[in-house]
């Protein structure tokens, strides 16, 4: 099982700077963590950690290759529940970091429908909720069969956090050679789920796992709160208990990449410590 490390470790610094840190942990996997489209001010001028979908990969190759690491996904998390804009992060941007994947010889992008921002996202109604999320992604999943990439809906919001949600929107989008899941163990949590459920139903639909431990003063957002970007706690510190996830996963062949999704340096290190413990290596 490959232990890779969230591409968002140090505030204020370009992504070459978050490359370099993991290097520096002793990590040799990272993902593309934040991205967008066209340019940005921040990232020009060094103090953001984001890529272009529009720019060239192979600054990007230079960019990884300087460091040594292997990128393992590019993270593509959408707001698929509010209308359609320009300034939402949607079906256009999915398509580019399928695009943008197939380029750079990476498997997997991971995307999730997240919260709404506006009331006519709020105001939808479960059968609506589950429409929006399957015509949102009709054309990344087309391209994603054409170009060998497989998009991965990762556990982030209303519908993904609940297991037989997410049944029923794979059984909907009909994409099993194109879709899959990436579980966020500390997201499924706080959805309201047991991660270790969706090892057991989905098996081998999962292609990716990001890791996330969760306080215990965190139990009275549960079921209320859908995702949460990075844990504040290392691996082992919170109530989710992770050594039955990961024999889960065994049990189902799960060999392929994990990420950290963790703030801190410290608690990274702790956290890959405690989870090579856990995996025998």
């Amino acid at each position: 099982m490959i232990i890779g490390c969230f591409a968002l470790i140090e505030p204020f610094t370009p992504m070459e700077r978050q490359f370099e840190a993991i290097a520096e942990m002793g990590i040799k996997y990272a993902d593309l963590t934040d991205s967008r489209d066209g340019a940005s001010l921040s990232a020009e001028y060094g103090f953001a950690a984001s890529i272009s979908l529009d720019g060239h990969p192979g600054r990007i190759r230079d960019m990884v290759a300087a460091s040594g690491l292997t990128l393992t996904s590019v993270c593509a998390h959408a707001n698929l529940l509010d209308a359609t804009s320009p300034e939402v992060y949607g079906t256009v941007q999915i398509v580019k970091a399928v695009r943008l994947a197939a380029l750079l010889g990476i498997k997997h992008v991971i995307t999730t429908e997240g919260d709404p921002k506006t009331e006519f996202g709020h105001n939808l109604s479960e059968s609506e909720k589950m429409f929006s999320i399957r015509e949102k992604l009709q054309t990344p999943i087309a391209w994603a069969r054409e170009l060998g990439v497989e998009i991965l809906l990762e556990t982030h919001g209303q519908i993904t956090d609940s297991v037989e949600k997410m049944g029923d929107l794979l059984d909907s989008l009909n994409a099993d050679d194109a879709v899959g899941i990436c579980l966020d163990t500390g997201n499924s949590w706080l959805g309201g789920a047991e991660p270790i459920d969706y090892v057991k139903t989905f098996g081998k639909r999962i292609g990716h796992v990001h890791w996330k431990d969760m306080p215990a003063e965190m139990e009275a957002q549960r079921g209320k709160m859908f995702g949460c970007g990075m844990a504040v706690i290392p691996l082992g510190d919170g109530v989710i208990e992770l050594p039955p996830i990961i024999d889960a996963l065994n049990e189902v062949g799960f060999d392929g990449a994990t990420t950290l999704e963790i703030a801190g340096p410290d608690n990274v290190k702790k956290s890959v410590e405690r989870l090579n413990g856990w995996l025998g290596q």
